[in-house]
């Protein structure tokens, strides 16, 4: 029996871990990937406080150890189901099963599809979703961004500097990017762009040949040819093993109180997988912190 049991080892479970296991609980955190989650493939981070650069390898790698110092334990495992038998948890996953006292759900979000013609046939023969992943499959070539967030342009600027060229194609004129990011991005000479146009389908037999956009004003049809194309079109919320517990909204996002507990007593939510405005790796630890907290004043 856990005391808590984290899903998930984002900064939202790795910050819960490091203040519920400094307040003695008996604390275990379960994560199906690597350390880190979406910040462990992020190439640059500059805007959490007190590193003006970091990779988000290294930030992950430096939170996870962080995490463990005072006891934690981490078990690799794929969640599939949280049964609530009241004044405990039961953790399914794909190997064992564990009981908690607490469960915080802190599983973050997945990249959403485009839902273009090719996609699913060429996705891993060209398509991506994860630039510092794959990127060097694509060295010295061109490739492609389909996106106007902070993510598709960052991933932009790592791309440009390992292949030849990097077309961003985004359905607007403006972009919906921090403007430090944005004006980076204009000033990269390998960084070229497509705007106000959608992508009608991704082309190729075997590995991805070229990308097919529409200008939504012209109605033009424009063949961009691509070795690789990368899309960040947003995000969905890993919720889909805990929809029987009834915390789940229409678009996947978890509801919490102010004490961050879903409607299930004892089922904490942290990071980008409930309902909020802004994700980010900060807002992520506060939430990690907060759930943890309230957590050791229930137990203690």
């Amino acid at each position: 029996m856990q005391d808590l049991i984290i899903i998930g080892a984002g900064p939202a479970g790795l910050t819960a871990a490091i203040y519920a296991s400094r307040a003695g609980l008996d604390t275990m955190i379960i994560e199906r990937g690597a350390p880190g989650g979406k910040m462990f493939v992020t190439h640059e981070i500059e805007n959490y406080p007190g590193f003006e650069n970091i990779s988000g390898r290294e930030l992950s790698q430096t939170m996870h150890k962080h995490a463990l110092k005072f006891g934690a334990k981490y078990e690799y495992g794929d969640v599939k189901e949280i049964v609530d038998l009241g004044e405990t948890k039961k953790v399914i996953t794909n190997m064992n099963e564990y009981e908690a006292k607490k469960v915080i759900i802190a599983t973050g979000t997945e990249n959403r599809k485009l839902g273009a013609p090719g996609e699913d046939k060429l996705q891993g023969a060209g398509i991506s979703y994860c630039a510092v992943c794959d990127g060097n499959f694509f060295r010295d070539r061109d490739v492609a961004v389909i996106g106007g967030g902070n993510s598709a342009l960052e991933e932009a600027l790592y791309l440009a500097d390992i292949c030849s060229s990097v077309t961003i194609v985004h359905r607007r004129q403006e972009f919906r990017a921090e403007d430090y990011i944005v004006n980076k991005v204009k000033q990269h000479e390998k960084i070229k762009f497509v705007l106000d146009s959608n992508v009608k389908s991704f082309d190729g037999e075997d590995t991805l040949q070229s990308v097919t956009v529409v200008n939504k004003l012209t109605n033009e049809e424009t063949v961009i040819p691509v070795a690789g194309a990368f899309v960040y079109v947003g995000l969905i919320p890993i919720t889909s093993p805990f929809t029987d517990l009834g915390i789940v909204d229409e678009r996947g996002n978890i509801q919490v109180d102010e004490r961050l507990e879903s409607k299930i007593k004892g089922v904490f939510v942290a990071g980008d997988v409930r309902e909020k405005d802004l994700r980010q790796i900060a807002t992520a630890t506060n939430d990690g912190a907060i759930c943890a907290q309230n957590i050791i004043n229930d137990l203690k």
